[in-house]
């Protein structure tokens, strides 16, 4: 149910550095699970259809 930050990466087509610094600044939405970052899958793909968290959370 969730990406690694490395998946997300060559998903977008960037290098895994940059991912990371997108995940960091909250560009890309995750979660920090002990020292990994994790992605969740639903909320990926809704900011990929640019959507807001307003709108996933449903109340838009």
């Amino acid at each position: 149910m969730t990406y690694s930050v490395e998946q997300v990466a060559e998903m977008l087509g960037v290098a895994r550095g940059v991912a990371y610094e997108q995940v960091r600044n909250g560009e890309i939405p995750a979660i920090r699970v002990g020292r990994r970052w994790l992605i969740p899958r639903n909320r990926f793909h809704a900011w990929l259809d640019g959507e807001t968290r307003a709108t996933v959370r449903g109340v838009a």
